[in-house]
């Protein structure tokens, strides 16, 4: 197993009922799932990397928050504007900023609880020509439907909760 991809890739998927509700309920679970994942780790356990290389779950916790703050605002701009461009961000230089570094990681799993409260309430309102609707990505130079936003973040949250499960087998912490 490649531990970058621990769940592997994602790939896009077209338009199912079933695709959808599995996709709504990872959105909407994901902040129980990331908590569980991190709880009982002490300071020594977040201040670890989840891989050679790999930010720390410390900065992990707080990269999912920025990323998924980045999405909920990408999806509304894709829903309320024709084909708007959204927004890159460096999330390397994200993880090493001053926020990241000193606030503990509950702060990004309280606003995680929130924030995917709001976004499933507005994602579950999609019609099916809702997720048709675009968005410009210019770091690919490509447009993307809100359904293939939905399936990357719902695969980005399972993603990274398994890079923390995985770290917590391999270094045989409670799991």
């Amino acid at each position: 197993m490649d531990p970058r991809y621990p769940i592997g890739k994602y790939e896009p998927q077209p338009f199912s009922e079933n695709l959808k509700d599995e996709w709504l309920a990872d959105i909407k679970f994901l902040p129980q799932a990331l908590e569980n994942a991190i709880h009982n780790l002490d300071e020594h356990q977040l201040q670890t990397p989840y891989r050679e290389g790999g930010w720390t779950v410390h900065q992990l916790v707080h990269h999912i928050a920025d990323s998924h703050m980045n999405a909920y605002i990408r999806f509304k701009l894709g829903y309320t504007e024709n084909n708007p461009t959204i927004r890159p961000y460096d999330e390397k230089s994200w993880a090493n900023t001053a926020d990241v570094q000193n606030l503990p990681v509950n702060i990004s799993i309280t606003l995680l609880f929130a924030l995917h409260q709001r976004w499933y309430e507005f994602l579950n309102s999609f019609t099916e020509s809702d997720w048709k609707k675009t968005v410009f990505h210019p770091e690919y130079q490509k447009e993307f439907t809100l359904w293939q936003f939905m399936g990357l973040y719902a695969w980005h949250g399972k993603h990274h909760v398994a890079h923390i499960n995985s770290l917590k087998v391999k270094m045989n912490w409670a799991v």
